[in-house]
């Protein structure tokens, strides 16, 4: 995982889209483990899709049983990630695990504890150990990203 794989397209590195906020507020509020697996399903699409050209082993995080491919762009201190899956929950975790991370400073990426977030969104013990696995690949590599 370095910084030097070819980036994929400008759109990846904006700002998320409203819709992953709404459907991250939903999570929180959500009182049952259904409505949470819905919008973590839902929130999955307002990610902009990685090209297959740059579906690359060498983007690849590994740690899950799906494949997801992540990249990273800094920008005036502040650090962009474009990430995709071939799984749709794996994809909807990544967009709530961006929506903690993406834009951020290298200090609020580096204090971040996955653990901790996810309890808070009450996603702790919801997850198969193998999706849990993946998360907290993801969540290292954005954050080695981010230290660099």
């Amino acid at each position: 995982m370095t910084n030097q794989l070819p980036q994929p397209q400008e759109h990846c590195f904006k700002p998320l889209d409203n819709k992953v906020a709404q459907a991250v507020s939903a999570i929180e509020s959500a009182s049952n483990w259904q409505d949470k697996y819905r919008q973590i399903m839902l929130v999955g699409k307002a990610l902009p899709t990685l090209d297959d050209a740059f579906k690359l082993e060498s983007a690849q995080v590994k740690g899950c049983e799906s494949q997801a491919w992540l990249y990273h762009k800094a920008i005036d201190g502040k650090h962009f990630f474009c990430a995709d899956s071939d799984s749709r929950i794996v994809k909807g975790l990544i967009a709530i695990l961006l929506y903690a991370t993406h834009t951020k400073t290298s200090a609020v990426i580096s204090a971040f504890d996955l653990t901790e977030y996810f309890e808070q969104l009450g996603l702790s013990g919801q997850l198969s150990p193998s999706r849990t696995n993946g998360l907290t690949a993801l969540a290292n590599a954005i954050k080695q990203y981010a230290a660099n």
